[in-house]
């Protein structure tokens, strides 16, 4: 039985075809992912008519650039010193959790130790409690501490992930073991094989794990908004959710606050993004 053969002019004809339905595909995603930042700029930059207007327009005639500045001068929503604090427990919570995580991964991967696994499965178990039953206990230990409404109490109870731990220590299992061995012939022992060898050569995987433990501090609501209860302690996604409850609702201030609060999360993203990918696949996530 005699086989057709292919017409290579055909099959690079639908070669392209197909690389072009997916190059349409993708921008018309993008552009659908870049919809709510165009509506946070948008109305963030108009009156309040134009935002509840029934005539829609791409961008008003009159762009309000003095929304940004009144946003900032509001009594009833200090944002710069909520930006601040979010700043501070986001960068705190990533290093505290980078570091406390990495050297307990790395432990639990090159240390010898009787009871390694059983340590790691009593901390992967911990992914599986949701938090709603360890957040009355863990309120009432910092209110205990005198940690209410302080910087303390919003970072150190969130220092330790489980899940950045599973990642670092997939990550080190795989990590090369000739270089470990230099090291030790040179006379260096775990902590100074870590420090000098180990985490240089693991930027990507230190990268990934801290953007996104950043990004999950930074849009953490929960916690901060029990914890944080007077208005220096609060941090920007509290201050924004006083919008909800105002009496007066400003939708020019909630929008460019909402647009203020993303910029460092998109910064930190646009830096970082490739980091992620790649520590994902040098961790043996999927192994």
């Amino acid at each position: 039985m005699r086989t057709r053969k292919r017409d290579p002019l055909t099959g690079d004809a639908l070669t392209k075809a197909g690389r072009a339905l997916r190059v349409v595909l993708l921008v018309a995603l993008a552009l659908l992912f870049l919809v709510p930042f165009y509506l946070l700029v948008r109305n963030g930059l108009a009156s309040e008519q134009d935002i509840t207007s029934p005539y829609w327009t791409f961008f008003p005639r009159d762009l309000q650039w003095s929304n940004l500045t009144e946003v900032f001068r509001d009594p009833n929503l200090p944002l710069g010193r909520a930006l601040l604090n979010s700043t501070l427990i986001a960068v705190s919570t990533t290093v505290g959790t980078v570091v406390l995580a990495s050297l307990a991964g790395y432990g639990l991967a090159r240390i010898p130790y009787r009871y390694a696994n059983a340590v790691f499965y009593a901390i992967l178990g911990t992914l599986m409690v949701p938090a709603a039953v360890t957040f009355v206990p863990s309120f009432v230990l910092v209110s205990t501490l005198g940690w209410i409404s302080t910087l303390r109490g919003l970072i150190i109870p969130t220092l330790f992930s489980a899940f950045a731990c599973f990642v670092f220590r997939q990550y080190f299992l795989g990590f090369p073991r000739e270089l470990e061995d230099a090291a030790r012939v040179d006379g260096l022992g775990y902590w100074r094989t870590y420090w000098r060898i180990v985490v240089p050569n693991a930027r990507p995987v230190f990268a990934a794990v801290g953007t996104i433990v950043f990004i999950g501090a930074w849009n953490a609501f929960l916690w901060p908004l029990v914890i944080g209860q007077d208005q220096e302690a609060w941090t920007v996604q509290v201050a924004l959710s006083t919008f909800t409850t105002a009496q007066n609702l400003n939708l020019h201030e909630l929008f460019v606050a909402a647009a203020v609060s993303i910029v460092p999360l998109v910064v930190v993203f646009l830096l970082l993004q490739r980091y992620i990918v790649a520590g994902v696949e040098r961790s043996g996530i999927d192994d």
